[in-house]
């Protein structure tokens, strides 16, 4: 459960295991690309859910950068992903975007499901340390306040069946990583998917924690701030094991995002396994143009803690 680039990183290593995957991704996204087509065409956004299809997909390399071909220039067009315009083309085709999502799924050879956590859009509002009130995914993060807490609209939205279907019968459950308040925690605030969640107590529970903070959202966080901040928003722990990154991250590429306001995420051992999380730490970075999480030493840990869990419960 997720969205952003996070989740995408990691399925890529995921489809290479023998694992039947089902991924569910939020529909509170309201910029760029994502947010006009949301605005426009009344739909839910298709960002979050194009790279997990494109990171799910059985297609050549040109087909996959087609998708993820980003228009530069043109009145209308700039700014617009194509695989975005094919998946608003198809809810138009299909009638709904729930439809769109399993016809494109079928088309692109997917390994595993993908699915929006809700069948409409939501609004995701943030209340801030000083009572302020942010609206708006894409502007939480630039409000450059400490937020206190998110909140969806409508605050009772109803879940896809076949989201909620998809936990209750799961073995492992995986959230992150991702951005906590606008890509985590808004899959958590739909209520029957928090509360299938909880209600399955055969599948483990692992939390992927970001490498690095995010400016506007977690300046200054540990890991341990991480899992407070979902426990206060769920008022529950849901996690039996927390995956970090405990690698050095090179000096210039710290440097790099310090320019930005990011700093690496603390690793606060004691604290998390004192909560009764347990914890897997391992060198888990890649750095190219950013640093993104390392999809196959990820995944090799995810599917051992799955094995492991399956074996126990034998």
């Amino acid at each position: 459960m997720g969205g952003g680039t996070g989740l995408s990183v990691m399925l890529r290593g995921l489809k290479e295991k023998p694992l039947d995957i089902t991924a569910i991704v939020t529909v509170a996204d309201d910029g760029g690309s994502s947010g006009i087509l949301r605005s426009e065409l009344q739909m839910p956004p298709p960002g979050d859910i194009r790279n997990v299809l494109t990171a799910l997909a059985d297609v050549e390399p040109l087909l996959y950068d087609m998708l993820n071909y980003r228009f530069t220039t043109g009145s209308g067009l700039a700014g617009h992903s194509l695989g975005n315009l094919i998946l608003a083309a198809m809810t138009d085709i299909s009638g709904d975007f729930v439809t769109a999502v399993r016809e494109l799924s079928r088309v692109f050879a997917v390994r595993g499901r993908v699915l929006p956590a809700a069948q409409h859009a939501v609004i995701l509002h943030a209340e801030m340390e000083d009572g302020t009130i942010i609206t708006g995914e894409s502007k939480i993060p630039e409000a450059g306040g400490k937020i206190k807490r998110i909140f969806l609209e409508p605050e009772e939205v109803e879940p896809l069946p076949e989201a909620v279907e998809a936990i209750l019968e799961a073995d492992a459950i995986l959230i992150g990583p991702g951005s906590l308040y606008t890509s985590i925690i808004p899959n958590l605030l739909v209520p029957k998917l928090a509360e299938a969640i909880l209600a399955n107590n055969e599948a483990i529970k692992i939390f992927v924690c970001n490498v690095m903070t995010q400016p506007g959202e977690t300046d200054g966080y540990a890991v341990s701030d991480h899992l407070e901040a979902v426990y206060e928003h769920v008022g529950h722990h849901l996690f039996d094991y927390v995956i970090v990154n405990d690698g050095e991250i090179p000096e210039q590429v710290q440097d790099f995002y310090a320019e930005k306001g990011a700093k690496p995420v603390k690793v606060d051992w004691d604290v998390v396994t004192g909560r009764g999380y347990k914890m897997i730490a391992d060198t888990l970075v890649l750095f190219r143009r950013y640093l993104r999480h390392d999809a196959d030493k990820l995944s090799h840990h995810i599917y051992q803690l799955v094995q492991n869990w399956s074996i126990r419960k034998r």
